[in-house]
This record gives C-alpha cells, structure tokens and sequence, in this order.
C-alpha cells in the first residue's frame, strides 16, 4: 500500500515525529509559569512602548510576551522534529546525543542540523567544523555536512574559508541547504517540498486522534500575576515592575 503523506518514510514515523512535536509545544506552553516568565528580567519599559504604540492591552502584551518565550523554547524543537524526520529515512539514522544529528548506517555519512542558517556565532561555526572534520579523518570515506534547513539559498558545496581568523578547508566537509539535504538523503530531488505539502494533512489526522482535553491548559504565568496584582490594586505592568524591580530607587512606590 502505498503512503499517505510522503514515499520516503513511513506514515507511523511522520505521525511520530508530529506527535513528538506537539508534546514539546504543550510541554513548553505549561511550562511559562510566573517564576519561569520572570527568571530573566522583563524589559517593562519596552512592554509599555509595545501596549502605547501598537494600542493593545496590558495584558495581551503580556501574552504575546509568553508566547514569545514558548516560541524561543519550540525552535530546537523544531530542529529535533527535521532530525526525527531524516533518521526515519532507510539507510540513516539519528544521533542520540552521539555527537552528530544524523549519520549512515555504513559510516558514508555524517551531518550536524541547525534550523537557521544564523544561528552559529563565528566560535561555535570553527567548533562545528573542526568536528565535521575529525569524522571526515577517522571515516575516511564520510561525507560530513553542516546542514542549514532554512538557507539564503539552495546549495550543496565544499566548506572552507576564514573562521574566527584561520583558514579551514577540508575535502570531505561540506556546507548544503535543507532541501539539497533532504534530496541526498531520500533521492528525491522535491523530498523537502514533499515534507512541507504533506506537513498539514498529516497534523490534521494527527489531531484528530488524539484526546481533544490534552494541551487545553495554558501556561499559568499571567493568571498568577492577576491574582496578585488583584491584591495589591496595580495593574499589570506595575504588579510585574514592582516584582521584577521593587528594589529600584524610588519603585518601591507603586
């Protein structure tokens, strides 16, 4: 029978990856309790420029604010889930905290996933490499990539020039886009766009599987900040002021 969402994994191993994606939203979505949303300091003056200018209410900045955090928490979810996905394909398999995301079977393949392409610092990028590299050296016929899901571009090529001020190049270590990855892996030149039309569907079938009651609760951060500012007659953004920096000259006044 043939599958459902895409040809080059399994209709179980998509709804896997999906459910195990939905478990870290509703995981990171109970997590933003008051004293998580607090445990670095809220910018209140840019919270009230956001409120002033954009003409919103104190409290959906608030929301937008936590969602920006659960956001912050879901994009390595978001990595994990391209990584799931690709070791699901035959011949590969993931890392499992192993040092590499995913790699061949038969050792001809080693590769490191970011989710962007800007999320490395120019230290962390010699790091990468310089690991990719030593693969490529005790492997010696492994290809090593350096994965960009989300490129500028579509691209597979040699990886080499100035990292934090030294010249790296290597034969075997290469620099490629999310869908050139996709298509090495699955020899399917449209295998990432594949992903993406079928992504929808198979969240759809997902969701209707499961216990609609499941990942209803929401986060507890602004409940517990309104059941305090109720007490002390502040309003929101006062209540979070005076909590965040009551110690400051002069705020110990609201």
């Amino acid at each position: 029978m043939a599958n459902k969402y895409v040809d080059f994994i399994s209709d179980k191993h998509f709804l896997d990856c999906v459910e195990n994606l939905y478990n870290s939203y509703i995981k990171a979505k109970e997590g933003i309790s008051k004293k998580k949303f607090y445990s670095n300091k809220i910018d209140t003056f840019k919270l009230t420029f956001d409120a002033k200018f954009n003409d919103i209410s104190e409290e959906t900045v608030i929301e937008n604010e936590i969602m920006r955090q659960i956001d912050k928490s879901i994009n390595n979810s978001i990595g994990t889930f391209h990584e799931q996905i690709l070791g699901g394909i035959k011949g590969f398999e993931m890392g499992s905290l192993s040092g590499y995301d995913i790699k061949a079977t038969d050792d001809t393949l080693f590769a490191d996933i970011k989710n962007k392409h800007n999320t490395m610092n120019s230290s962390a990028a010699e790091s990468l490499f310089q690991k990719l590299a030593r693969y490529a050296d005790t492997y010696k016929k492994a290809k090593c990539y350096w994965v960009q899901i989300l490129a500028k571009n579509s691209f597979c090529e040699s990886w080499a020039g100035d990292i934090n001020g030294k010249e790296y190049s290597h034969s075997r270590v290469f620099k490629i886009s999310g869908d050139q990855f996709y298509s090495l892996l699955t020899g399917q030149e449209d295998a990432f766009f594949a992903l993406y039309k079928a992504l929808p569907i198979a969240i759809s079938d997902f969701l209707e599987s499961i216990d609609k009651s499941k990942g209803k609760e929401s986060n507890s951060a602004l409940s517990e900040i309104k059941k305090v500012k109720k007490e002390s007659k502040r309003t929101v953004f006062d209540q979070i002021t005076f909590e965040n920096f009551g110690y400051y000259l002069g705020f110990d006044k609201l």
